[in-house]
């Protein structure tokens, strides 16, 4: 059974980092394409973040926080390559929301910014910016 889990949630203010997590056990021999969406108090959905492909060779970001966020995975490292990170930089308190991990066994670049276009999804990290 695949498993998704995320990790580095927190509370900081605006202006911070944090670095957030997320790898995924359970089925060897398969590379994920990986996924960040967030869900933000109140709201009824999950808003896309960042998608990284399989390779690490292509990354795709939300406009609401390109140039602050950097998704990255280090597939130097065979028991790293389905680990992925979420560097967040300069937050602002409207990033405040549970963020959550995704992974695709496939994923064509028309699917990244979809939940459906994922597997497999872990529980979700809290990420709170205060003013």
């Amino acid at each position: 059974q695949v498993q998704v889990v995320e990790s580095g949630g927190g509370l900081v203010q605006a202006g911070d980092s944090l670095r957030l997590s997320c790898s995924v056990s359970g089925r060897t021999g398969t590379t994920y394409a990986m996924g960040w969406f967030r869900q933000a108090p109140g709201k009824a959905r999950r808003e896309f973040v960042a998608h990284i492909t399989w390779s690490g060779d292509n990354t795709y970001y939300a406009d609401s926080v390109k140039g602050r966020f950097t998704i990255s995975r280090d597939n130097a490292r065979d028991n790293a390559k389905n680990t992925v990170y979420l560097q967040m930089d300069s937050l602002k308190p409207e990033d405040t929301a549970v963020y959550y991990c995704a992974a695709a066994a496939y994923s064509p670049p028309t699917s990244w910014g979809f939940e459906n276009g994922y597997d497999y999804w872990g529980q979700g990290t809290q990420v709170t910016v205060s003013s």
